[in-house]
C-alpha cells in the first residue's frame, strides 16, 4: 500500500514568503527535530531560488512518517502537497472572515514574544470551509489520507480527523505503542463556520495560561469555547489573500504526559479510519 511520507506546506517564492519562513525557523529554534536547509543562493545573501526548507521529523518512534515540511516553491498561492499525489489548495472567497480581520500580530512579533518558549510542534492542520468544499470532496480527501496513513477520528464526534506519524508496520497493523514524540500530527477540519481556507499550527510552549494571556491579551489572543484550558489562539497577519493563518499556543503541562500527548486518546477512543 502507498505510504504518506511527507506533507509539505508550499509558499510562493516571494520576499514576503521568505521572510515568513525565516521567522518560522526562528520560532521553532528550540524544537530539537526542526531542521532548516537553505539554498546556496539564499545562504550567499541573494534573493535565492526555491529550496529554502524547514523539515519537522517525528522523533518517536524511529522512522515514523509523515514528516512535515515548509518550502518555497514556484506556486501562485499557498498550498499543501501530499507525496501520495494529492494537494489541498485554497478554496472559498478572498473576503476575510471575522477572525483574520481581528489579526494584529505580525509573524516577526509572534517570534519575538515567544523566543525560547516553543519546545515542540503538536500538529499542523488545514481547515476547509464547508461552504466551498462538498461532502464528496471532503470524504474523498479523508479517504485518500486514511488509505496511506494512520488516521484517527476525533473522539467527541467533530469532523477533525488526525494523521498520527507511524512506522511501516503500524501502517499495516495500527498504533499500539503510546509515546511522546509521535509528532507533528496533521489535522483536517471540515469547518462550517469558515468562508476560506485556514492553516493552523499548534505549538507546545513552556508557558502557563496566565503567561500566554499576558503575552497575547485580547484582541491579539483568544480562546475557543471548550478548549480554553488547553491553548490560546493567535491569528497572524500575512501576505496571502484567501488564507487564514493561526497559531494555537498550548499551555505548559507539569504532570506526567497526557493521553493526548501520547496519542492514546485518539487511537483508543477515536478509532482508526480505514
Amino acid at each position: 500500500m502507498d505510504r504518506l511520507s511527507e506533507i509539505t506546506f508550499l509558499l510562493p517564492e516571494t520576499p514576503e514568503s521568505r521572510g515568513f519562513l525565516g521567522e518560522l525557523r526562528s520560532l521553532l529554534a528550540e524544537v530539537a527535530y526542526a531542521d532548516f536547509a537553505a539554498s546556496a543562493s539564499a545562504s550567499a545573501g541573494t534573493a535565492g531560488r526555491a529550496g529554502d526548507r524547514l523539515t519537522l521529523t517525528p522523533p518517536q518512534p524511529a522512522d515514523a512518517r509523515p514528516v512535515t515540511a515548509f518550502q518555497l516553491a514556484d506556486v501562485l498561492a499557498p498550498e499543501v502537497v501530499l507525496d501520495t499525489g494529492h494537494s489541498i489548495t485554497l478554496c472559498g472567497g478572498e473576503t476575510p472572515d471575522a477572525l483574520p480581520s481581528q489579526a494584529t500580530v505580525e509573524m516577526a512579533d509572534l517570534t519575538r514574544r515567544l523566543a525560547g518558549h516553543v519546545k515542540r510542534v503538536d500538529h499542523t492542520g488545514v481547515n476547509l470551509p464547508a461552504c466551498a468544499t462538498s461532502p464528496e470532496q471532503w470524504q474523498g480527501l479523508v479517504g485518500a489520507l486514511a488509505s496511506a496513513s494512520t488516521m484517527y477520528r476525533y473522539p467527541t464526534g467533530e469532523e477533525w480527523p488526525f494523521v498520527l506519524p507511524s512506522t511501516s508496520d503500524e501502517l499495516l497493523g495500527g498504533i499500539r505503542d503510546f509515546v511522546v514524540g509521535r509528532e507533528p500530527r496533521f489535522e483536517l477540519v471540515y469547518d462550517h463556520g469558515l468562508t476560506q481556507t485556514e492553516w493552523q499550527f499548534a505549538l507546545w510552549t513552556d508557558l502557563t495560561r496566565t503567561e500566554l494571556e499576558l503575552l497575547f491579551p485580547e484582541p491579539e489572543g483568544l480562546t475557543f469555547p471548550g478548549l480554553e484550558e488547553i491553548f490560546r489562539v493567535v491569528p497572524i497577519l500575512h501576505p496571502w489573500p484567501g488564507l487564514r493563518v493561526r497559531f494555537d499556543l498550548c499551555y505548559r503541562i507539569d504532570d506526567r504526559p497526557s493521553d493526548w500527548e501520547t496519542g492514546e486518546w485518539l487511537v483508543t477512543e477515536g478509532g482508526r479510519i480505514h
